[in-house]
């Protein structure tokens, strides 16, 4: 479509002198427009249009009656919404809303989907005291990749390379012309350095010719300084090795893109990806360079922190899987173990057995104690001696952390008490001493300390917790510290002071839920190579009630069932261990070792008096479908399900049955009491 350049205001500056090569020039710049891929236009202050290219009615599908110079914005945002590009609603609203946001000339950037599905993105720029400019993009299929913003800049450095080159070759001729096209690239550059993304232009020698505010700061240089300087003095040796064949394959006329890391303030690695895109001359030659570039530094670092965080599920998701078989196995040796204890003499029990029972058992702790620290633990709060678990945890703490560093306690001489998970304030602790240890390369001091903390209501509002009653825990090193500017992130998620792939950044987050979510607070103060000491405090509590003490072996609480127990469990050697104790404390047993042949026994043997069923079964009738159909055939038989998992889809797929769940492993004692507390709860239900 012909278009005949807008009259000039009649104003000062004088309009430019339209000769021939003056005409030529603006000809050449709409063709220029018209093979943009982007729609432009711009509209004077009236609002009426004042000139466009050929894709705002290719991409806009607008009338060729509308195309004319001088034809109002009103127009076109009256088409817009009586074809039902805004959506449903009042076009004259629409109308209205719209030319109320154009008149107040302000910038503006939004993104619309038009009814056939292409998106746009709409992006308006006043030109002060003369009118605006409306650019439209096709961004639908950039929005799938998240590239607009590259499409977006090198359009507007072409544009600031088509109208400086305008303006040095116009120099000469018109010094008119000339401060028109200063006026017209000093808005460029404003709408340049507010883009998020790093624009610079290089020419053939890798000088520096043009970069914008992002790109200076980048490299926390001055813009004026950067330019006039080569790519090499500006990334220094080692980064310009990486991005020195990809410039390579520029200089031949290729686009290329890469990615690279870089030392910034403070020692920190940086990291960006780049696009160059070469600019060839009408001799074939390539006569310089534009360069986009994107910082991805929290990208890689939100990468890095992922997979971290994944090794983290698939150790936990290992750990849970084989709980379960070193469960069967311990229940098997401690089995054993205990028949054999009363099968001996005192002095070959003391000497021989009693140590081996207590190691067995401590592998049992060992057990719980990783599938607390996987995250595959069942969790509940209780009554926690703070002072006691810090104490027992001071010997595992040791063997995580290196001989060069040493570990303070400072406990109190009485309890205290706080209402906490144990196991998840083990794993707060523990994630706190691993950070200290990482803080400390070199070797130094972790000091953890416990004592009492009361909030009164001064200070209540300040540290966001109610007035009362709390036990204060402090863990302190003497590391390298944290960053000023990064101490107010440390407990966002995939936040990290290690180098890439050292740490999944959820530490700290994870600590901080778990205080948060017990009732308590935390804080962290930190000074650059003095230390860090992080503090939190939780609600203090009673002493917990003293347990009734367990009978003596060989005393009952109650006459075991007469009726025949049956025992279900694919393990032969756990199922012999559980036979055999239930056997030592009375009950005859009947035994399956799978869900079908238990099944049948339900089914025909009506004397069973109690239904013991592993969870996981092999022949497709687990623990959970074995208790489904006792409680069809058998409504009041009493049933206790056992499992060697911790957690997991074993321990969930049985949860909602209200049906007792003993752990593996177990010794007689703790199977007497459960038994005792389950047919007691049968006999006298609430």
């Amino acid at each position: 479509m012909a278009r005949q350049p807008a009259p000039p205001p009649p104003q000062t500056p004088p309009a430019p002198i339209r000769t021939p090569e003056n005409l030529r020039r603006y000809d050449l710049l709409l063709a220029g427009l018209d093979l943009l891929d982007q729609a432009i236009a711009v509209f004077d202050a009236t609002p009426k249009l004042v000139t466009w290219n050929k894709a705002m009615v290719r991409l806009l599908d607008m009338p060729e009656s509308l195309m004319q110079v001088g034809t109002p914005f009103e127009a076109f945002v009256r088409f817009n919404a009586e074809r039902g590009e805004y959506g449903e609603g009042d076009p004259d609203q629409q109308v209205a809303l719209r030319m109320a946001s154009v008149r107040a000339f302000e910038p503006h950037y939004a993104e619309r989907t038009r009814p056939n599905g292409t998106v746009l993105a709409i992006r308006g720029v006043p030109i002060p005291n003369l009118g605006f400019v409306s650019l439209w993009t096709d961004i639908t299929e950039q929005r799938r990749y998240e590239t607009l913003i590259q499409q977006q800049n090198v359009l507007l450095e072409s544009r600031v390379r088509e109208r400086t080159a305008e303006l040095l070759s116009a120099k000469t001729e018109l010094d008119d012309i000339a401060a028109a096209l200063g006026r017209s690239e000093a808005r460029l550059q404003t709408i340049i350095d507010s883009i998020p993304a790093l624009v610079a232009y290089v020419d053939a020698q890798q000088v520096y010719q043009f970069v914008n505010k992002g790109y200076a700061e980048w490299f926390g240089i001055d813009k004026d300084a950067l330019v006039g300087r080569s790519i090499a003095s500006v990334f220094g040796p080692e980064a310009y090795a990486q991005i020195a064949p990809h410039l390579a394959r520029a200089t031949g006329g290729e686009r290329v893109s890469y990615e690279y890391v870089r030392e910034g303030e403070h020692g920190r690695k940086v990291y960006a990806r780049s696009v160059v895109v070469p600019e060839v001359g009408e001799d074939g030659a390539v006569a310089g360079f534009f360069v986009l570039s994107i910082d991805i530094t929290e990208q890689k670092a939100s990468e890095a922190a992922l997979v971290q965080a994944q090794k983290m599920e698939a150790v936990g998701q290992l750990t849970g899987g084989l709980a379960h078989d070193f469960n069967n196995l311990l229940t098997i040796i401690m089995g054993n173990l205990e028949a054999a204890r009363e099968r001996c003499g005192d002095g070959v029990a003391g000497d021989y057995l009693d140590p081996a029972l207590r190691a067995a058992q401590r592998g049992a702790e060992l057990i719980r104690r990783l599938l607390t620290f996987s995250r595959r633990q069942t969790l509940e709060p209780t009554a926690v001696d703070v002072g006691q678990r810090v104490r027992d945890m001071t010997h595992l703490i040791s063997r995580s952390l290196t001989e060069s560093i040493h570990i303070h306690t400072r406990l109190p001489d009485s309890p205290l008490y706080a209402h906490v998970d144990p196991h998840q304030l083990e794993n707060a602790l523990l994630n706190l001493a691993l950070n200290a240890r990482d803080a400390m390369p070199g070797g130094g001091s972790l000091t953890i300390s416990v004592g009492e903390r009361h909030i009164p209501e001064s200070q209540s509002m300040l540290v966001e917790l109610p007035v009362g009653d709390y036990v204060q825990i402090d863990v302190s090193d003497s590391g390298t510290g944290i960053a000023a500017e990064l101490l107010p992130r440390v407990f966002e998620p995939f936040v990290t002071t290690k180098p890439f792939g050292q740490g999944s950044g959820l530490g700290l987050s994870m600590v901080y839920g778990f205080v948060r979510q017990s009732g308590g607070n935390i804080r962290v103060r930190s000074t650059p190579e003095r230390g860090t000491t992080v503090t939190f405090v939780l609600p203090r509590t009673e002493a917990p009630a003293p347990e009734a003490p367990a009978p003596r072996r060989g005393e009952r609480t109650r006459a075991p069932v007469q009726r025949p127990v049956l025992l279900v469990e694919d393990e032969p050697e756990v199922r012999k261990i559980i036979r055999m104790q239930l056997t030592d404390l009375g009950y005859p047993v009947i035994e399956a070792d799978n869900g079908v042949e238990a099944e049948s026994m339900l089914e025909h043997v009506p004397d069973i008096g109690l239904l013991i069923s592993d969870t996981v079964m092999p022949g497709g009738i687990g623990g959970r479908e074995l208790v489904q159909f006792a409680r069809l055939r058998r409504p009041d038989l009493p049933v206790l399900l056992i499992t060697g998992y911790a957690s997991g889809q074993a321990i969930s797929d049985v949860q909602d049955l209200d049906v007792p769940i003993l752990r593996k492993p177990f010794d007689r004692t703790v199977l007497e009491r459960t038994l005792d507390t389950l047919l007691s709860d049968v006999e006298s239900p609430a």
